[in-house]
Formats: C-alpha cells, sequence, structure tokens
C-alpha cells in the first residue's frame, strides 16, 4: 500500500467517524443552538484541539511502542481490529438519530472551548480509534514520523472543522435538518459502521500476517 492509497482509506475511515453523531457533535450543536454561531465555533475549535492531543498521542505514543517492541505490534493491530468491528458492526445494526436540545444558561467562550477539549479528550471511543487505526497508517516506510503526524493531524482538524464548524455555522438550521430526517442519520450511521468492518478485517489480516 502506497502512502496516498493510505491516506484516501485514512480519509474514507476518518469521515464516517466524525460525521456519525456522537458526543464531540452533540457538544458542538447544542452550544451552537444555544450560543449562536461564535459558541458553536468555539466549540469546534476546541474539539481541534483535542484531536491534536490524539494525533499526537497515536503517532508517538502507540506507533512508538509499537517501533520499540516489534512483538507489540500484530497483536496490536488485532485488538484493535477486534475493537474496530465491534463497533462497525454496532453502528451498522443501530438506528442513531439527534434529539432536540433544550436551552441553557449562557456561558464564557473561554469555558465553551475549554469543556470543548476536555469533551473530545476524554472520549473513549476517540482513543480506542486511535489505538487500532493509527499504527496502520504511520509507518517508517512512508518518511519521518512528524511530517506524517502533521499530515494526519491537518487532515483530522480540517475534517472536524467541515464537520462541526459547518454544522455550528448552520446553528439551528443544521440541527434542525438532522433532527428532520432521521433516516439519514441513521443510514449515515450504517455505512460508517460497514466501512469500519472492512478496514478492520483488512487491518486484521495484516496483524495476523505479523504474527
Amino acid at each position: 500500500m502506497t502512502y496516498p492509497e493510505a491516506l484516501w482509506i485514512f480519509f474514507i475511515l476518518l469521515s464516517g467517524i466524525i460525521i456519525v453523531p456522537g458526543m464531540d457533535m452533540i457538544f458542538v450543536l447544542a452550544n451552537a443552538l444555544t450560543g449562536g454561531r461564535r459558541a458553536g465555533l468555539t466549540a469546534t475549535f476546541g474539539i481541534m484541539t483535542g484531536g491534536a492531543f490524539h494525533t499526537a498521542f497515536g503517532a508517538f505514543a502507540v506507533v512508538g511502542m509499537s517501533r520499540l517492541i516489534p512483538s507489540l505490534y500484530a497483536p496490536m493491530l488485532l485488538a484493535g481490529s477486534l475493537y474496530m468491528i465491534w463497533i462497525g458492526l454496532t453502528l451498522a445494526r443501530s438506528s442513531i438519530t439527534v434529539d432536540p436540545v433544550k436551552a441553557s444558561v449562557s456561558r464564557s467562550l473561554i469555558t465553551i472551548f475549554s469543556q470543548a477539549i476536555i469533551t473530545c479528550v476524554l472520549n473513549p471511543k476517540a482513543w480506542l480509534f486511535v489505538l487500532a487505526v493509527y499504527p496502520q497508517f504511520i509507518k517508517p516506510d512512508f518518511g519521518p514520523l512528524w511530517s506524517q503526524a502533521l499530515v494526519i493531524g491537518v487532515m483530522v482538524a480540517a475534517m472536524q472543522f467541515a464537520v462541526y464548524g459547518g454544522l455550528g455555522l448552520m446553528a439551528s438550521r443544521g440541527r434542525n435538518a438532522m433532527v428532520g430526517n432521521p433516516t439519514l442519520t441513521i443510514w449515515t450511521g450504517r455505512v460508517a459502521g460497514l466501512l469500519l468492518v472492512a478496514t478492520a478485517l483488512f487491518t486484521m489480516w495484516r496483524g495476523w500476517r505479523g504474527l
């Protein structure tokens, strides 16, 4: 697999994960509704900052450990693949929808930003996604580790801004579109789940070959 091919596969996986409604998306939408566009964008930038922590962890901790202790690399891929298959099957069988958000007391932008970082950093699914996926797409064969981490970090930030920032800018209109079209939201989650299963099976095959 060439580096451009790896980036395309990562982009597809990343798109599926971010588009599926979750903690980060709900946090941005809730703040956009209760605090307006500025609050929504502030929440988005906080989520992007949290995503940078995930990228740093994935690049330097997970991949670094797999290189320092090569025997851990294949088992790490297998364990991560099993988890991603479970998540993918759960999404494929689910009926995810977005419920209305009740109004709340307005908060400062600093508070929203810091809470967004905490929401993203403490999201367990994000950490497990990093553990399962990043070792597959950051390799010495693709060049310096720092440059690969930078590329992936930019991709994550850009996708978060496009999806969450777009919903934050649209504020209530973006939210109402999702609430008013639950079928689209449900099938988005199911398609993303199937993509996760397919990629996880490919990762498992690679991990099995490495044992």
